[in-house]
């Protein structure tokens, strides 16, 4: 007999009391029913603004089953900054990159494998991905982060990479505007032997990736560089590019 939970809070929660529950199979239940983000959701938690969404800043979408971010929440609510999504089943960071002035992402116990598609939230102040799927081969993709330069507080606590020994050491070496990680605020000495210890450190990981890689059956050559990623192009604009490159063709 499936529980129906009652009563929950329209608003979005404080940030102080943002803290999900630490249980990772929160992220694998099998869902009563995937849920697409749409104007009706949107509305529905819009309600402390009066269900207005043009000018919405903060929304909670957290417990909801949903599978993925898609370009509706960014089209009917571009000035999002506090954006809970955590206790999903998101599989992926994608679609984000209209919110320009997002200052806290919130995407505790979910299914992501990598962070990704962030670089255009300039503004982007804290981000959590407690208890997610990011494994050692995925540790390497919180390099794509260097360009978010307000970034002041990463959460990882509850993913697999952090059973890489230098785990802390390779993050903050990495991302050096960083200020907390994992809610544990970084000392200038920690910062200084990180940035010193990084070469032999990424080199380290690079190893540990491939190893993770081969014992999943993959091919560990395809383990990522150190490169930052391409900015995402969302769907629309492949589309665009598309059509132009066929007109192109046509004349």
């Amino acid at each position: 007999e499936i529980l129906r939970v009652t009563g929950v809070q329209t608003c979005a929660l404080p940030i102080s009391a943002s803290k999900p529950a630490r249980s990772a199979a929160g992220a694998q239940q099998a869902p009563r029913g995937m849920v697409q983000i749409d104007e009706e959701l949107l509305r529905k938690r819009a309600e402390h603004n009066d269900r207005c969404l043009a000018n919405l800043e903060e929304i909670s979408l957290h417990q909801q089953n949903i599978e993925g971010i898609n370009r509706a929440l960014t089209r009917l609510c571009p000035e999002l900054q506090i954006l809970y999504l955590q206790h999903n089943l998101i599989g992926k960071i994608e679609n984000l990159r209209r919110l320009r002035d997002l200052d806290y992402l919130n995407l505790a116990l979910n299914n992501i494998t990598k962070v990704e598609n962030l670089e255009r939230n300039e503004k982007l102040r804290k981000l959590d991905l407690t208890v997610n799927f990011i494994d050692i081969d995925g540790l390497l993709s919180v390099e794509s982060l260097r360009v978010n330069h307000q970034l002041e507080e990463l959460y990882m606590t509850g993913n697999p990479c952090t059973e890489f020994d230098q785990y802390r050491a390779f993050i903050i070496g990495t991302l050096q505007q960083l200020k907390r990680l994992d809610g544990k605020t970084i000392t200038a000495t920690e910062r200084i032997q990180a940035q010193q210890d990084l070469k032999e450190n990424r080199a380290r990981l690079v190893v540990a990736a491939k190893d993770r890689v081969r014992q999943k059956g993959g091919n560990p050559d395809l383990v990522d560089a150190e490169s930052v990623p391409l900015q995402e192009v969302d769907s629309e604009d492949r589309k665009s590019t598309r059509l132009n490159s066929s007109h192109s063709q046509d004349l």
